[in-house]
């Protein structure tokens, strides 16, 4: 999980701060870095509305690039122009450099839609590092879990989520960054379907857009059926590479099997 400080409308700057994360990463000798949401422009930025590029594109040669020559899988979050519209979008890069999927964010929050349109499509890609999907950040809220057991459905192994969780500028560590908001949903998935989750955040303060200065104070998060696996720190300064491993399972509950294995768990989904 590269935990990134990401600047509003600073993309060059902050693509060169993921770029020594990745590399990082690779000397860490990991297998895949998972990057923040909309890390070109910042999420909500004002900036996003005219400067967005598409993909592929000149951001998203950026990652390509560095997974090549770092030979490392890449997922990251950017801001996509497609046509006239604008989508919240995270691509998966293999390490030859292939964009081998891409997903535009679905459960887009009210002060999203000045700046972005919303998905319609879910898909997982198989890799030889499982089978991995994808969603984004508020995706994974407890209305919206649906998402994430709809790729795990899909036989993901692993969800990738880029995120920027974004809290008042008054909560402090003292405070609970997560108040049950991520740490729940994304456990009952994980617990549900034996799939891991992971979802990587930015840092910083949010300059323009709905937003302004509230803050993007870290916390990302790793978690398999097991509980946590692994947390960035509260920080709302300066990015950090958290590594660890994780465990696929080798044979993977597809269909009728899930139904099946989640009526024998007597599971609530109202109440879950």
């Amino acid at each position: 999980m590269a935990q990134l400080l990401v600047e509003g409308t600073e993309p060059e700057r902050n693509f060169a701060r993921a770029e020594i994360l990745v590399k990082k990463a690779k000397q860490e000798n990991c297998d895949l870095v998972l990057l923040p949401e909309t890390i070109d422009f910042a999420w909500t930025h004002p900036d996003a509305i005219n400067q967005a590029q598409p993909i592929p594109g000149i951001y998203s040669d950026v990652f390509c690039r560095m997974a090549r020559e770092q030979q490392i899988f890449i997922c990251v979050g950017l801001t996509e122009k497609r046509g006239e519209k604008r989508f919240n979008t995270a691509v998966l890069v293999d390490d030859t450099g292939a964009i081998i999927l891409s997903y535009s964010k679905i459960n887009l929050l009210e002060v999203e839609f000045p700046f972005y349109e919303i998905g319609t499509t879910l898909n997982v890609v198989d890799t030889k590092l499982g089978r991995i999907g994808i969603n984004i950040c508020a995706d994974n809220y407890a209305e919206s879990t649906h998402i994430g057991k709809t790729l795990a459905c899909m036989g993901a192994d692993i969800i990738l989520s880029p995120a920027s969780w974004t809290v008042d500028y008054s909560i402090t560590e003292a405070d609970d960054p997560y108040r049950e908001k991520w740490i729940k949903p994304l456990t009952n998935i994980a617990r549900l379907y034996d799939v891991t989750v992971v979802s990587a955040t930015s840092v910083g303060y949010i300059v323009g857009g709905p937003y302004e200065g509230k803050k993007m104070v870290g916390c990302s998060l790793a978690v398999n059926k097991n509980g946590i696996i692994a947390q960035g720190q509260f920080n709302e300064f300066a990015g950090q590479l958290v590594c660890f491993e994780t465990e696929l399972k080798t044979e993977k509950l597809k269909g009728t099997q899930i139904g099946k294995r989640v009526r024998e768990m007597g599971v609530d989904f109202e109440k879950e």
